[in-house]
């Protein structure tokens, strides 16, 4: 065989080995579609919704301090600035809330949290972060408490962007909006737990000594007005937890099961 002939046919096993090789790694990159593409990147409901999610309790009002992150005076999105109000006393404005899901669940939130979809939380464009709101879902009445965490909605027609969950207590998760009004929520200063009512003004001081004694907290005795009870209560205390402890021990005296009241 010549030289030439020698060249030839090792130039041109190159050159189908080179297109072999570039066929197949195509082929690779082919197999899977673009991540914008993929359905996990679809945002929408989870592909197994938990029950319960629709009688989640209303998250516990207290107080918070401001977070580090996501509370600038003002910031910028899609060449509009937004200003962070100082502060979420008095706050009501109605109009249109959305949800978002799957598609962040996990992803850091404005705040630094995770964003857990199946908790009672929102994003808010002005609000302080954390800061507590009543929603109320003004087509069928429906309400729930949800603690802000995040930015957002950045669009126009809409003032707040509610967790999954939160959207399936409102009742509209399985549409993209709906008309509600927002109400900041009062910090609670603390709780108190109502031990018994008695129509005796005798018993119910018993009483009042007695968990006196037994808890060393403050403990008195109310009538509202025009109502024949007295009604014995304790505290006030901060923290359910707290408020649970003591409602345990005034149980485990078998004085019964007080009821823990807002204060």
């Amino acid at each position: 065989m010549s030289t030439r002939l020698v060249m030839t046919v090792v130039f041109m096993t190159k050159v189908f080995m080179t297109m072999v090789f570039v066929t197949v790694t195509l082929s690779g990159c082919q197999s899977h579609p673009p991540s914008h593409r993929a359905p996990e990147m679809q945002d929408g409901p989870p592909g197994v919704i938990p029950a319960g999610l629709a009688d989640l309790p209303d998250p516990e009002v207290r107080h918070e301090r401001r977070s580090a992150r996501g509370n600038p005076q003002s910031y910028t999105v899609r060449g509009k600035t937004y200003r962070v109000i100082g502060t979420a006393q008095g706050y009501r404005k109605s109009g249109n809330a959305s949800w978002y899901g799957r598609k962040f669940h996990g992803r850091t939130t404005s705040s630094g949290e995770p964003f857990d979809m199946y908790q009672l939380t929102a994003a808010h464009r002005s609000l302080p972060i954390p800061t507590y709101v009543k929603v109320t879902n003004l087509e069928n009445g429906r309400t729930t408490v949800v603690r802000i965490n995040d930015r957002g909605p950045f669009h126009e027609d809409r003032i707040i962007d509610l967790s999954y969950a939160a959207a399936v207590k409102l009742g509209f998760a399985a549409r993209g909006t709906a008309r509600v009004r927002v109400e900041a929520v009062p910090e609670r200063k603390g709780f108190v737990l109502q031990a018994g009512a008695f129509s005796d003004l005798e018993r119910a001081d018993k009483l009042k000594e007695a968990l006196e004694s037994l808890t060393g907290r403050p403990t008195f005795v109310v009538r509202v007005s025009g109502e024949p009870l007295y009604r014995v209560r304790l505290g006030p205390v901060k923290g359910r937890t707290e408020a649970e402890r003591l409602q345990g021990v005034i149980s485990a005296a078998d004085y019964g099961t007080a009821i823990i009241l807002p204060h």
